[in-house]
């Protein structure tokens, strides 16, 4: 007797647990359902999170804006004696910066590194002569034109090269990593032989000593090599279709690229990009560049 009065407590005690953990589990699904809703959430905040860029409030408010520019490209963005940046890009980025009422930390970059500084948040604008492509606006974004650009060849006056079908099959082209000539010259003429540089100094120095039969880069580029170097002659002063060069941003960073388009419409209001040019590319072009180079409040000729 006492035996089955056990065996039935042990039952009601069995059902009893069995329902508690059953209840424990409802809950248990409600919580995670609850903790799923909160990981999707989480999730959507971390798009913001992944944002690299400030916008322009942040700038501001930090008193110091950082801006990509050539180290080594004159006379666009270079390093003089004194160990000051120079050249038209940077004198149209001190503009932009006394406007913008804050300090300026220029960060030296190489063509190849120009997009991959501005999804990294290293900087928040790139004024380093960079031409603006379908392809590279996937990847950030570009305000308005500042300068007229294509793509040229310069070689030896030993061996003028006036067409690329003037290559012998052994004849080798230099060409900066990263730069609109590369993915030409990739693109349309597959069966050239490339050298490819990482830095303008290493291509210059290169083509003095004879390592290639050409050297293709920005016309703006080889134009002031040939003009600053006797024995070398631009061949093809135009390759390919013509570009504009123009400022860039990280992808999405709205507020400062609509300051930027803002900027470059006013200043277009003063002949600003005219003085700059005058100031700092006279020397090398002379005026007879000026109009063909130089845009204007952003407007295209």
């Amino acid at each position: 007797m006492k035996k089955s009065i056990f065996v039935k407590a042990l039952a009601i005690l069995t059902a009893t647990v069995l329902l508690i953990a059953s209840f424990a589990g409802c809950a248990g699904n409600e919580s995670g359902a609850s903790n799923s809703t909160a990981s999707t959430a989480d999730k959507a905040d971390s798009s913001t999170a992944d944002v690299v860029y400030r916008t322009l409030d942040e700038i501001k408010s930090s008193g110091k804006i950082k801006i990509g520019v050539f180290s080594d490209k004159n006379p666009f963005g270079y390093v003089d004696e004194n160990g000051k940046y120079q050249g038209y890009d940077v004198y149209f980025a001190n503009r932009l910066v006394k406007d913008l009422g804050v300090d300026v930390e220029f960060v030296s970059t190489e063509a190849a590194s120009r997009v991959e500084f501005l999804e990294t948040g290293k900087v928040d604008i790139v004024l380093a002569n960079f031409t603006v492509t379908d392809e590279r606006a996937e990847k950030v974004d570009f305000a308005l034109p500042y300068m007229n650009v294509a793509l040229g060849v310069v070689s030896p006056d030993s061996r003028v090269i006036k067409s690329l079908d003037e290559l012998k099959a052994n004849d080798e082209v230099i060409v900066i990593t990263g730069t609109t000539a590369e993915t030409y010259l990739t693109e349309k003429y597959p069966n050239i032989k490339l050298q490819k540089y990482d830095t303008y100094a290493n291509a210059k120095t290169a083509l003095e000593n004879g390592q290639a039969a050409a050297w293709a880069n920005d016309n703006t580029e080889v134009i002031a090599y040939a003009l600053q170097n006797k024995g070398y002659t631009v061949g093809i002063p135009e390759l390919g279709s013509k570009d504009t060069i123009a400022p860039a941003v990280s992808k999405g960073n709205k507020t400062l690229l609509d300051w930027i388009n803002s900027e470059i419409k006013t200043l277009g209001k003063e002949n600003f990009f005219h003085a700059d040019y005058e100031a700092t590319l006279t020397g090398t072009y002379g005026k007879d560049y000026e109009e063909k180079l130089v845009v204007e409040g952003g407007k295209v000729n």
